[in-house]
């Protein structure tokens, strides 16, 4: 599944609520029931679990969006399109459902939670196109932070490579209208993900399937959490057998792509 979210479907409004707290669109946001309920259930949940920890909040949140249903560029805006800020729980990309929890885990109401929404999926917290953070690492380097880059203590045979991010190989962009942007991308080869490796990893760290190809940093995303059967990456997967949000055995996982990106919720 593409990290890159520049297409997507408008929300449906019929039966919907609003969330009314101050946003950077300086208006109501409405949403559907289904996505109204579920944010309810979803704060009610960490209420219960006030005294844990950011990371372990993030693992028990992510665990609320189980089964839910893939849905393929789930955002609205481009170059050309005003961006809108979407909230949807009906179906989730990849890293709009990392956005989901992130800003859940930080938030008390639902006033707090488009706020959050807000901080987490955009540049100084500014619903704009131009702001969004399309790449994963953006999430570490791009204010305000969401995660700290950790791959490196993860695994001291992790390798640096410097990407022209945006650029494809044939001299184009991934994103029309934005710019490329050069960074160090620090990733553990598949070979090197073993037990050792998962054994330094926390519940919540958030874990990006390394881009060999130019451009880009990470092709996909979940989070990491233990379970009774094993370490997996819990993820929006748009395998045909999955098409939700599934747990896929990690180690299976590191094995079917060129390593991970290890960024840790601050």
């Amino acid at each position: 599944m593409r990290i890159i979210r520049f297409l997507a479907v408008v929300l449906a409004l019929a039966g919907c609520f609003v969330l009314t707290g101050p946003t950077a669109l300086g208006e109501p946001i409405a949403v559907d029931d289904i996505t109204g309920r579920r944010i309810d259930d979803a704060l009610a949940a960490r209420a219960s679990e006030s005294g844990r920890s950011r990371a372990d909040l993030v693992e028990l949140l992510s665990r609320q969006f189980l089964g839910t249903p893939y849905g393929a560029d789930m955002l609205v805006g481009s170059a050309s399109r005003p961006e809108q800020l979407v909230v949807d729980f009906r179906r989730v990309d990849c890293f709009t459902y990392l956005d989901y929890v992130a800003a859940l885990s930080q938030s008390g109401d639902r006033d707090q939670f488009v706020r959050n929404l807000i901080e987490t999926r955009y540049t100084d917290g500014r619903v704009d196109f131009a702001q969004r953070r399309h790449f994963f690492t953006d999430w570490a380097h791009t204010r305000k932070i969401n995660a700290t880059d950790v791959t490196a203590s993860v695994d001291p045979r992790a390798v640096t490579v410097t990407k022209d991010l945006n650029a494809k190989g044939d001299g184009g962009n991934y994103l029309p209208g934005l710019p490329v942007v050069r960074r160090d991308i620090t990733y553990i080869p598949s070979e090197f993900v073993d037990e050792a490796v998962i054994a330094r990893l926390r519940n919540g760290d958030y874990i990006g399937a390394y881009a060999a190809q130019p451009g880009l940093d990470v092709t996909h995303v979940g989070i990491f959490a233990t379970t009774p059967a094993g370490p997996v990456l819990r993820n929006a997967s748009s395998l045909a057998a999955n098409n939700k949000v599934v747990d896929s055995p990690l180690l299976e996982y590191a094995r079917t792509v060129p390593g991970i990106v290890v960024l840790r919720p601050v």
